[in-house]
């Protein structure tokens, strides 16, 4: 029986678990950030909630990815007007 895995061991789904937690981890990051905001941001506060946004559109983006990879791709859920 030959092996099939990656070199890096790494499997396709590994990888898509690894990339959805990730994802996860800058939710949450997100959330707690949220959960400590001033209540009138701060310059310093704008500048942690757009880096933050960034991070986790781009792990949102790696999740997409992964999940691709395996075909698993959904419909659109959004309708036509």
């Amino acid at each position: 029986m030959t092996d099939t895995a990656p070199a890096d061991g790494i499997d396709d789904r590994e990888a898509a678990r690894r990339a959805a937690a990730a994802y996860t981890a800058a939710t949450r990051d997100l959330e707690a950030f949220l959960r400590r905001i001033s209540p009138v941001p701060t310059a310093a506060e704008i500048v942690e909630y757009a880096a933050l946004v960034a991070i986790e559109e781009a792990r949102r983006g790696d999740r997409q990815a992964a999940l691709d990879a395996l075909g698993l791709t959904a419909p659109s859920l959004d309708t036509p007007d």
